[in-house]
């Protein structure tokens, strides 16, 4: 007895002393800040209150049945064993609810699917363990990995605190970034292992195969920082390959781009000119001729 006071005791202290902890707990879906994610959280919530009205119409009739109709109240069984119209009933009314609940969802995954009228292209592969993104009409391209920060953190006698680290996990040094507002196709796909794309915030989850392509969509109405993750088992560390997306509004998306297109062009220049220097074979062979001559 002793025993389980103390259990009682030390599982009420947990509860009360994690109560921040519990508070921060998001147990339902995000709503998310694209067009498809509040789609499927309205197609979430539609489903939730349909099962929700379904369970207590079901289990209100069996409790009231078994209360109602019981031996110790003199209930006699009935005599049938049979009833096509209770039959059909139990049929049709489930039929017409599965095909009411499908007319919406079968529209929102074909618009999940349709990646026509995109703005902006980006091809994302996968790597263990890092992100390549690739602007695929504006030649700008670049890795994703973890932030240094998050990096240290976790290494065994490192003697940073992973709690002192702001977005733990979570960072990267380079995010990808699109423009507030604008549909971007993102292609995605993989050299090693299969991972997988995947922000919250954006409702989209995708994994990313080696020798094949997938693609989503996504339109972010509001400018900011998200975070994500990699949400397939690619291996080991696969928890420190995250994604991060830095929505900007069109202005300074478009200043942004110009920058790397300009940092791109200078780190090419300093090559251009190596090779220009560099004699080529013909040319050496073209100098020897001569001086034969």
């Amino acid at each position: 007895m002793k025993m389980v006071k103390r259990a009682l005791v030390a599982g009420t202290a947990f509860l009360l002393g994690s109560g921040p902890a519990l508070a921060a707990w998001d147990l339902n879906l995000r709503v998310g800040v694209t067009e498809l994610s509040r789609e499927i959280y309205g197609l979430h919530m539609l489903i939730l209150w349909v099962c929700v009205v379904i369970a207590v119409a079901v289990f209100g009739v069996m409790i009231y049945s078994i209360a109602t109709f019981r031996k110790s109240k003199g209930a006699v069984p009935a005599s049938f064993d049979h009833s096509t119209k209770a039959e059909i009933i139990w049929t049709v009314i489930p039929v017409l609810i599965l095909v009411a609940m499908a007319i919406p969802a079968a529209k929102t995954l074909v618009k999940i699917d349709d990646t026509r009228g995109s703005e902006l292209t980006v091809k994302v592969t996968g790597y263990q363990w890092k992100w390549q993104y690739e602007y695929v009409d504006h030649g700008v391209s670049f890795f994703s990995t973890l932030a240094r920060t998050s990096d240290e953190a976790r290494q065994v006698g490192s003697g940073i605190v992973p709690t002192s680290v702001d977005n733990y996990l979570l960072e990267v040094d380079n995010p990808l970034v699109v423009p507030q507002g604008r549909k971007v196709r993102v292609l995605i796909t993989a050299t090693d292992v299969i991972h997988a794309w995947w922000v919250p915030d954006f409702g989209m989850k995708k994994d990313a195969i080696p020798g094949y392509i997938n693609e989503l969509w996504f339109r972010a109405d509001e400018p900011g920082v998200y975070r994500g993750q990699c949400a397939e088992l690619c291996g080991r560390d696969h928890g420190f390959m995250p994604v991060v997306v830095e929505v900007k509004p069109q202005a300074e998306f478009d200043a942004w781009l110009a920058a790397q297109q300009a940092a791109r062009q200078a780190a090419k220049a300093p090559a251009t000119q190596t090779a220009a220097i560099v004699p080529t074979v013909e040319h050496v062979a073209a100098v020897r001729l001569a001086d034969a001559e």
